[in-house]
């Protein structure tokens, strides 16, 4: 890993650390109500590992924190600026796409903002998130393919589309272009369900 994803990693291995020990769990409760491994939640707390955002999700809804908070430091300020640079990149395409977290709301509405950039040929395939997800994105440049289920959409610079987040989705970048857009994610009532899961007082 490069030095600034090194350190991303290493952030966020030591707030879910820090919100798993503050709870009392222990390392297999949080990785049974997360839905990941043991292991992967080893590599996630020692910042060896470069999860995926899906994986992130799993672990923040276990906590119910939301994944914003998993990228920054608890703030008790009103405004939250995130400057040009500054965002957490929690996805890397193999032909120079990047997935950039620059804004969220706290728990238990989670509200994502995201700046993506798709390389010509790269692809991102996401799992289901919680039930009640919507999204909604805007092309600013290029041309993408999102699907979503088992439905398919093209769209241009300047296209929109809305769509539920609860069902696989992916985006992909056809062309020979860079195709780059603005992507929001609302979660609804994080960290509930996993809380309903777990049958312990002091567990999730």
């Amino acid at each position: 890993m490069d030095p600034q994803a090194s350190a991303l990693s290493a952030a966020i291995g030591a707030r879910v650390r820090q919100e798993r020990q503050s709870r009392r769990w222990t390392l297999d409760q949080l990785a049974e109500c997360a839905g990941v491994s043991r292991r992967a939640l080893v590599n996630v707390e020692q910042g060896a590992a470069n999860p995926s955002v899906g994986t992130l999700l799993r672990i923040s809804d276990a906590l119910g924190i939301g994944l914003p908070a998993l990228v920054e430091p608890p703030a008790g300020k009103a405004l939250k600026v995130t400057r040009a640079s500054e965002g957490a990149v929690l996805w890397s395409g193999g032909n120079g796409g990047e997935g950039v977290l620059v804004a969220g709301t706290a728990p238990p509405d989670v509200l994502e903002l995201w700046d993506w950039t798709l390389g010509p040929g790269d692809h991102h395939a996401s799992e289901a998130h919680a039930d009640g997800t919507r999204e909604a994105l805007q092309v600013l440049d290029g041309v993408m393919i999102v699907e979503v289920g088992a439905q398919a959409v093209t769209l241009a610079a300047g296209d929109a589309l809305a769509f539920p987040g609860d069902v696989p989705h992916s985006y992909a970048n056809p062309g020979d272009q860079a195709a780059r857009f603005s992507l929001t994610v609302f979660e609804p009532g994080v960290g509930t369900g996993a809380r309903d899961r777990w049958k312990e007082p002091d567990a999730c």
